[in-house]
């Protein structure tokens, strides 16, 4: 990227030098497809969206929004996810705040989402594993006649699922529990993204993965690929509809570990999510 000069305070560098240094810089770092990613955290530095940024962001850019790109530029090169750097990630409908504390939303996990859709009007569901309180929100907001609720093992993920609650204007009740909390009666529908990640498996995996709390995204050394899902499950009252995200590979097993199961496809025609009742 075209340096600054200094003695006038002005930038030497264009937008498009901005483009192209970070992309640069990104590609170094072994990234696949770097560009769009170099577009976002130069419309982030200058405050645009990135269609903005292609439509008006011409011209010479200055000094504080040079040392800002080239500085996200190399967080991305050492492979911090893009949701990290940003801080933060569109889900559905909504936009969430995400940090270190939280894995990030991914488009699979809409599933999730969908098939809570599907229920009655007040339907209680609760959501397990809740992270960024990506899934309880999206449902908030697009069913408000549900009754959501909660909860995460991990109380920083709670604190964040917390703070994302209240700059939505969504009221939900999240609770720090390992699996199921208690005194959930009535329950419908549970929903959760549970860890179904190994120590070996993950090394398969991109590394930008393992910069995410191992809590939400690996389980514990000795620990099977399903046996945190299969953990929730048997604290799920029986009859309970349960939708659960797990690996492509896991959809035989999980119609096995469910009644009456079907499962979803992703976007990439993956099987990613199993909808059953709980044994």
């Amino acid at each position: 990227m075209a340096s600054v000069d200094s003695s006038s305070g002005n930038a030497s560098a264009t937008v498009a030098d901005a483009i192209d240094g970070a992309t640069e810089a990104i590609a170094a770092g072994g990234c696949e497809d770097p560009r769009p990613d170099a577009e976002a955290l130069v419309a982030d530095a200058l405050g645009m969206s990135v269609e903005q940024l292609a439509a008006d962001g011409k011209g010479e850019l200055p000094p504080a929004a040079i040392r800002e790109i080239e500085a996200a530029a190399a967080r991305r090169a050492a492979r911090e996810p893009m949701a990290y750097i940003l801080g933060r990630e569109s889900f559905r409908q909504i936009e969430l705040i995400v940090d270190e504390r939280v894995l990030i939303p991914r488009r699979e996990t809409e599933l999730l989402v969908e098939a809570a859709l599907e229920l009655p009007e007040g339907a209680r569901v609760h959501e397990v594993g809740t992270g960024s309180g990506a899934v309880a929100l999206a449902l908030l907001t697009e069913r408000p006649d549900l009754h959501v609720t909660a909860s995460d093992i991990s109380s920083d993920a709670v604190e964040a699922a917390r703070e994302n609650a209240e700059r939505l204007g969504l009221g939900l009740e999240i609770t720090v529990a390992a699996g199921l909390p208690d005194g959930l009666d009535g329950l419908d529908m549970v929903v959760a993204n549970l860890p179904y990640v190994t120590d070996e498996t993950v090394q398969s995996r991109p590394p930008e993965i393992r910069r995410e709390p191992r809590v939400a995204v690996i389980t514990d050394p000795g620990v099977g690929e399903l046996d945190v899902i299969r953990g929730v499950v048997a604290e799920t009252p029986s009859g309970c509809l349960m939708a659960l995200e797990h690996d492509a590979h896991h959809g035989p097993t999980m119609r096995e570990l469910l009644q009456d199961a079907t499962t979803m496809r992703d976007y990439l025609g993956a099987e990613r999510a199993t909808v059953g009742r709980a044994p």
